[in-house]
Order: structure tokens, then C-alpha cells, then sequence
């Protein structure tokens, strides 16, 4: 049995440790964890690992955020991967930081990443954790809140953070998305 974590963000250094590269920085810490190094590959840098007898495959888009969906089309087909062992990880706006939240299917919430991903399987049945980012920015500054560093404080509580999210990564893998949810939604 296959699997594909996607985390979603933007290539470049320019988008390193943003809020929205959360995606990159929750895979990063599971190939690091697993012992794992992330290639360029077409449309992604791809890891992959076994987990319990399972095969899975993160990748970080190089297609930057707004086309997603083909990155992770590309990688469902190529590796033969059934669509409900898919989980993107994305930043959330609409939730307060360092909430996280599972679902099994939704819309995008305005969300590009998750837009280009739901026109690309023509589908939003796929499973998804979204780390919330809050929304501390004035009129008109969404787009240099979503580009802009963490703040110290949140800094403070992000290595706990991302160690929940390696746990939900490593849940759904093992126990799939319905027990992961129960386990990890309002944690």
C-alpha cells in the first residue's frame, strides 16, 4: 500500500519559514524524523520512507502554491497511489494559530493550493490537515501576513506544533483518516 503526504508552500528562498510554507516545514520534520532526503524530481522535491509495511511519498511542489494540483495529480498517477491515501498539509488562515484541523473532503476556503488541487483531481474528496496561521494583519495586508516570517512568539510554540502534525502524518499512515481525526481534531 502506497501513500502521498503533500505539504504545500512555495519553492525559493525567498518563502523559507513563511506562514505559508507550513506544508514544507510539517514534511521536512517527518523526513528528517524518518531519516529521509527530499530530491528534485518533476514538478517536486519527493521523499520517501516505509512506515509499518507501507510505502510513502511526501512531496513539496515546485509548481509554487497556485498549481499544486499538478503536482500532486502527477504523483498520484505516476506512483499508483489511490486518492484517499493522499493528506495535503496547508496553512489555514481561518483558523487560530497553531490549531489543526482534519477532514476527509471540503472545499478550498479560498485557499489557492487547495483550489488548484481540487480542479486537478477533479474532485475534493481528499483528505487534508490544515494548520491554522490566524489572521493578525490590517486591511489590505493578507498577502504580506500569508508571505511574512513567524513572530517570536509563535515561534515558541511551533516545535510542539509540528511535533502533533508528525503524529497526525504518522496516525494516518498507520490508522487512516477517520481515526486520525477523532484522535487529533480539537487538540
Amino acid at each position: 500500500m502506497k501513500f502521498l503526504i503533500a505539504g504545500l508552500g512555495n519553492p525559493g528562498l525567498e518563502y523559507a519559514d513563511t506562514r505559508h510554507n507550513i506544508g514544507f516545514g510539517v514534511v521536512d520534520l517527518v523526513a528528517e524524523k524518518q531519516e529521509c532526503k527530499f530530491v528534485n524530481s518533476r514538478y517536486a522535491h519527493v521523499a520517501e520512507f516505509r512506515f509499518r509495511g507501507k510505502t510513502v511519498f511526501m512531496i513539496k511542489p515546485t509548481t509554487y502554491m497556485n498549481l499544486s494540483g499538478k503536482a500532486i495529480n502527477y504523483w498520484l498517477q505516476a506512483e499508483n497511489i489511490a486518492k484517499e491515501n493522499l493528506l495535503v498539509i496547508t496553512d489555514d488562515l481561518a483558523l487560530p494559530y497553531g490549531t489543526i484541523r482534519l477532514r476527509s473532503k471540503g472545499s478550498d476556503g479560498g485557499h489557492n493550493g487547495l483550489k488548484s488541487i481540487t480542479e486537478s483531481l477533479a474532485s475534493s474528496e481528499y483528505c487534508r490537515m490544515r494548520f491554522g496561521i490566524g489572521n493578525e494583519f490590517g486591511k489590505g495586508k493578507q498577502v504580506d501576513y500569508v508571505l511574512g516570517k513567524w513572530t517570536e512568539e509563535e515561534m515558541k510554540i511551533m516545535p510542539e506544533r509540528l511535533s502533533v502534525s508528525l503524529e497526525i502524518v504518522k496516525s494516518f499512515v498507520g490508522h487512516g483518516i477517520t481515526k486520525t481525526m477523532n484522535d487529533f481534531n480539537n487538540k
